[in-house]
């Protein structure tokens, strides 16, 4: 079952990515989430190294997997399974190792935003990279880290610094796409113009009257007041239609429930 947001009717993120390696993962929802968050933002090779329930049957696996992908299918049906993460990154030239704990080891540290400009480029030159990402519960061994040419980790509470899988390849991509010109799915889409100068001054010249026929003003205060009130409106960075509105709201308030109603006023 898709999730709100798929709309299969418009194109798909393509071009080369990163490939995401999920070693020993233990959970089939796990594997089906991060499948989800691939397609999320464009990443599209997922491997498999050695999953606790097997793969693409076992316990049940394949259709956990695929119920939490939520849509994603098409990233577990390529899914390629490898014994090892030595076989699983043998035909990679530049490998990233997930951690959240110094392991000792002298590597370059990069976030996922400082390191996915020169995966970007790494991978436009022809190169093929991957990330590692470890098991749910004990992460990568310091020997699978040894494989990698660094060490990717997130800027996260320290003292709660444990990420699940899918979150960790999520923010991942996140920063692959934004990295590489993602835009937002979509924008405001007012058709109306900024707000004319004439509209405006208009709105404000109706309103200080109407503040000043019912007494606002403190003696010798307007001229502050009134500016200081023009500075709130400025702010709005008001629209015509929303100027327009604003105003008919004023009007309202000034003339009361009666003309609202189309009764005489008294």
């Amino acid at each position: 079952m898709t999730g709100s947001g798929t709309d299969r009717t418009r194109p798909s993120i393509a071009g080369q990515a990163p490939i995401v390696i999920l070693v020993e993962p233990q959970l089939a929802e796990n594997i089906g989430m991060c499948a989800r968050a691939m397609a999320n933002f464009g990443l599209t090779e997922l491997r498999l190294v050695a999953p606790r329930d097997g793969w693409p049957s076992g316990g049940g696996l394949k259709k956990g997997a695929t119920a939490a992908a939520s849509g994603a299918t098409h990233i577990l049906d390529n899914a390629r399974l490898f014994p090892d993460a030595a076989a699983a990154i043998a035909d990679l030239s530049h490998v990233l190792a997930t951690t959240a704990r110094e392991r000792g080891q002298m590597k370059r540290v990069f976030t996922p935003a400082e390191a996915m400009p020169g995966l970007s480029e790494r991978i436009a030159t022809g190169e093929r990279v991957g990330i590692l990402f470890g098991r749910e519960r004990i992460g990568l061994t310091n020997e699978e880290i040894s494989f990698a040419d660094a060490i990717l980790t997130f800027p996260v509470n320290p003292a709660f610094a444990s990420l699940n899988l899918a979150q960790a390849v999520l923010l991942c991509g996140y920063e692959w796409l934004k990295t590489n010109g993602g835009e937002p799915a979509f924008r405001e889409n007012n058709p109306s113009p900024p707000a004319s100068r004439a509209t405006v001054l208009s709105m404000f010249d109706y309103l200080e009257g109407e503040l000043e026929r019912c007494g606002f003003f403190p003696p010798g205060k307007k001229p502050i007041m009134t500016a200081n009130l023009r500075d709130i409106l400025h702010r709005l960075d008001m629209t015509e239609q929303e100027a327009r509105t604003l105003r008919g709201v004023f009007k309202s308030l000034a003339e009361g429930p009666k003309a609202s109603r189309g009764e005489p006023k008294a």
